[in-house]
């Protein structure tokens, strides 16, 4: 865990197939993910992300659980397979990407990218307008902060070839830049972006 930035602390070891596997033989069991979530506990926590209904998660709640957050590991497993699914995820994709903590901040590009990748009819404007949001926040040059917003601007860049461009376009502008962080997410995003397989994959829709 420790080559990854995973705290160890309040870590069992267990694999995180063996979560997703457990998250699965048990179902959604709201009561069940609290429980879970208060105990601290790391793989308790990340069973949380697939026990804990969607349709019961409250806005207050993501934040207490956001705030929370100590890694990427536990902030991204719950953007990826529970807040995105929620009705607030876009409300707080734009409230946390002005946060100060860093995982917090990381959840709002986290989740972004988490309904780029999920939401197959979400119309392209809410993604268009994110990109303020995503090169507001590539000023950041905490490590895991900047990972996450090239994340969102490579998600976005994934859905159709509209986005693509556009998000290239972003990317390149980010490249561009005189500052450091921003110019690696460009980077980072133009590497992704202009693979051939991304390429081909986009053809084809």
């Amino acid at each position: 865990m420790a080559r990854y930035g995973l705290p160890s602390t309040n870590a069992l070891g267990v694999a995180v197939g063996d979560i997703r596997l457990l998250g699965k033989q048990l179902g959604r069991n709201h009561d069940l993910a609290l429980a879970l979530w208060h105990t601290g506990i790391y793989e308790a926590r990340m069973l949380t992300a697939f026990v804990a209904d969607p349709k019961l998660v409250t806005p207050a709640q993501m934040d207490a659980w956001c705030r929370d957050f100590d890694n990427w590991g536990i902030c991204d497993t719950l953007c990826f397979h529970l807040f995105d699914k929620t009705p607030h995820a876009w409300k707080k994709v734009e409230q946390w990407s002005d946060k100060r903590a860093e995982f917090v901040k990381r959840a709002s590009f986290a989740l972004l990218a988490s309904i780029a990748g999920h939401d197959k009819k979400a119309p392209d404007r809410p993604f268009r307008d994110s990109f303020a949001l995503i090169e507001r926040g590539a000023a950041d040059d905490r490590n895991f902060v900047k990972k996450g917003v090239s994340w969102a601007l490579r998600g976005i860049g994934h859905r159709n070839s509209a986005l693509h461009a556009a998000s290239l376009a972003v990317a390149r502008r980010l490249a561009a830049s005189n500052d450091a962080a921003p110019r690696w997410v460009g980077k980072d995003a133009i590497r992704d972006l202009t693979r051939e397989a991304v390429k081909a994959k986009l053809a084809k829709r």
